[in-house]
C-alpha cells in the first residue's frame, strides 16, 4: 500500500478534515504529472471534487473525512446530483462532475486507501442531443467575400487570408485545424487540379474536392501576401508570418457576427455544419458525406438528417393547405 509523502503540504478544504485533504492534493498532482490533463481539465475535476466535499460537509453536518468518503452510500451521491440539477446545472456539467469523482474515487482505490463502491452504482446523466446549427446558404457564401471586412483597419492581405479560410471550410467542409494545417504544396493552382489531401483527426488522411473558386481565392491570399510561403510550408500564415491560429480565424467570425447580424451559432465550424447540410438537402449521399467529413462512423453523419428533416417540416407546415 503507497504511504502519503510527509512533504506533500496538504491543500486548505474548510470542509474536509486533512487525510482526506491530503489524498485530494495528491490526486491532483498526479492528474497533472501522469495523466497528463490540460490545466483547465484539473482545474474543473478540483473545483466539482470541492463542490462535492461542501455538500457532504452540509448533507453529514460534519466535515468529510478519508473514511467517511470511503464509506459514501449511493443515496449521499443521488442529493447531490439532485441539488446540483435543482441550481439548474446542465448535463453535461453533471457528467463531468460524476467524472472527476470517479477519478478521485479510482485513485484513492489504486492507492489502497479505500473503495468508494457507491460512485460506480450511479449511473451517469442522460444527455439530449443537440442538432449542429448551420448557416442559411446565402450567409455561408457571404462570409467567404472579402469585401464584407473592407472596413476593417486592417491589411487588405489579411481579408484574403481570412476569406480564402473561410470559403474552404465551406467549401470543402474542413475542420479548421485541417485548413490551417494545409502546407503550400497541397495546395493546387487554379484550373491545376480539384482535390485536398488533408490530414484529420487520428492522423488520417483524406482526399476532398476543392472548388476553383476557393482556389482562386487562396491564390488571390498567396499573391498578396507579403511573406515568404515555401512549399513545406503553411500556406495560411499570420500578421507576422508564423502559422496562423485557430483563434484568429474565430476572432474574424465573431466580428462579422456582429456587422452581419448573425447568431452567436455562427461560428467556423459552422460552416462545416453548412457544408454537410447543405449537400444533403440537395440530395447528396450520406455515405458519401461521411467520406467528405472524414467520420469514423456513419452515425456521427446522420446527426445532419435531423437538420433536414426539420427544414421539410418547417416547409411542411408554412405551404400545405391543411397544416
Amino acid at each position: 500500500m503507497a504511504r502519503p509523502n510527509p512533504s506533500i503540504k496538504p491543500i486548505e478544504i474548510p470542509c474536509a478534515d486533512d487525510s482526506l485533504a491530503l489524498e485530494m492534493t495528491r490526486w491532483l498532482a498526479h492528474l497533472r504529472a501522469e495523466r497528463r490533463l490540460s490545466p483547465k481539465t484539473s482545474e474543473a475535476y478540483a473545483r466539482d471534487v470541492r463542490q462535492f466535499l461542501e455538500f457532504l460537509a452540509e448533507h453529514w453536518g460534519r466535515r468529510a473525512s478519508l473514511a467517511a468518503f470511503a464509506a459514501l452510500q449511493a443515496t449521499d451521491i443521488r442529493a447531490f446530483m439532485a441539488m446540483r440539477r435543482a441550481s439548474d446545472i446542465a448535463g453535461r456539467s453533471l457528467m463531468r462532475s460524476l467524472a472527476g469523482l470517479r477519478s478521485f474515487g479510482r485513485f484513492l482505490e489504486r492507492e489502497g486507501r479505500g473503495k468508494v463502491g457507491a460512485l460506480t452504482a450511479i449511473r451517469a446523466p442522460k444527455i439530449g442531443k443537440s442538432l449542429p446549427k448551420p448557416l442559411p446558404v446565402a450567409t455561408a457564401k457571404r462570409l467567404a467575400d472579402a469585401e464584407e471586412r473592407a472596413g476593417e483597419s486592417r491589411d487588405p492581405w489579411i481579408w484574403a487570408r481570412d476569406a480564402a479560410v473561410m470559403a474552404l471550410l465551406y467549401g470543402s467542409g474542413l475542420r479548421i485545424s485541417e485548413a490551417l494545417g494545409l502546407k503550400r504544396r497541397d495546395v493546387p493552382l487554379p484550373g491545376a487540379g480539384d482535390v485536398l489531401i488533408v490530414t484529420g483527426k487520428g492522423n488520417k488522411t483524406r482526399m476532398v474536392p476543392v472548388l476553383q473558386n476557393v482556389l482562386m481565392l487562396i491564390q488571390d491570399y498567396v499573391t498578396a501576401c507579403p511573406h515568404s510561403l515555401p512549399a513545406e510550408g503553411p500556406i495560411f500564415v499570420g500578421a507576422r508570418g508564423g502559422p496562423l491560429s485557430a483563434r484568429i480565424i474565430q476572432l474574424t467570425m465573431e466580428r462579422l457576427r456582429g456587422a452581419l447580424g448573425l447568431p452567436d451559432s455562427a461560428t467556423p465550424h459552422a460552416l462545416r455544419h453548412s457544408f454537410a447540410t447543405h449537400l444533403l438537402s440537395r440530395g447528396g449521399d450520406l455515405r458519401a458525406i461521411q467520406e467528405l467529413l472524414g467520420h469514423a462512423s456513419l452515425s456521427t453523419t446522420q446527426v445532419y438528417t435531423g437538420i433536414d428533416s426539420e427544414r421539410l417540416l418547417e416547409v411542411y407546415r408554412s405551404a400545405h393547405p391543411r397544416a
